[in-house]
Order: structure tokens, then sequence, then C-alpha cells
């Protein structure tokens, strides 16, 4: 009997990993894409509805943002659009006002952003260092502040 069971683990091993697939997790992917009229608009919609996994598609042609919702790959949602419309399609670079610590520093203010949102610098490792304060500029800002307690009292 000690050789059936060898040779049963055996075959149940070798079964179970042609199972073990990584199942894709539901996301949420944000692109920009411009479109200019209800044709586009229309083209990218089918474009993305017709891949496997996707759940719901959002469009706002005003801020020129596709939001999927579903079991994707964003890479595959961004090759999709290219090769289905040819348009350029890229990730949202922005993110709402209140997330960025310095939203109107020069990598972070984008005069083409919709309302409301800038350029996301917390994940451009370029951008980023023009967008943090430094040191000194926290010492400054904090120094005459109303809500430090020790603050100058000439203000």
């Amino acid at each position: 009997m000690g050789l059936l069971e060898h040779v049963s683990e055996l075959c149940s091993v070798s079964r179970s990993r042609k199972k073990l697939k990584k199942n894709k997790q539901l996301q949420t992917v944000e692109l920009k894409v411009r479109m200019d009229c209800e044709g586009c608009e229309r083209r990218v919609r089918k474009a993305v509805e017709g891949m496997k996994g996707v759940s719901s598609v959002e469009i706002e042609p005003k801020q020129k943002k596709v939001t999927v919702i579903g079991f994707v790959d964003p890479k595959k949602v961004i090759k999709r659009v290219e090769w289905k419309t040819g348009k350029k399609a890229e990730p949202w670079p922005y993110v709402p006002y209140d997330l960025v610590p310095h939203p109107y520093a020069p990598g972070a203010y984008d005069k083409k952003a919709p309302p409301g949102y800038v350029r996301n610098v917390v994940d451009d490792p370029d951008a980023a260092p023009l967008a943090r304060a430094s040191s000194t500029e926290v010492k400054y800002t904090t120094a005459f502040s109303d809500d430090n307690p020790n603050s100058c009292t000439i203000m």
C-alpha cells in the first residue's frame, strides 16, 4: 500500500499544478483618451466593452476620461484602445487637488487638467522634488502659522 499511496500523491500534485492559475483582481483602470465627438466615444466604448473581464465602462468626454471596471490588466486595456481606435491612450495622470501637498508647484499644476484636479506628482519621480517643500520652507511657513501657538505675535 505504501507504493500505491506514493504514486497517487504524485498524480494528484501534478494535476493541481495545472489548476494553479493566478486569478486577476477586480480593478478600476482610468485612462486619458482624446475624444472629439460621439463617434470617437462610441469607438472607445466598443473597443473596451469587447474585452474579456470588463464589468462596466464609464466615459466622460469633456474630461477625456475613460473608466473601466473589471478583471482586466491596465496595460492590455491601453493597448486595446490604441489598437482598435488608433487614438493615443495613457493612464489618467490627474488626482484630486486635496491629495497633493503643494498643488501649485511647477510640476503639479497643469492648465489642461479638469477643474479640481492636478498632476499626480507623488508617483512621478521627475516632478516630485519640485512639488515637495524643503525643510527650511516648512520651518518658515509653520513659524508664522495661526495653528502654531509659539508663532510670531507681530502678525
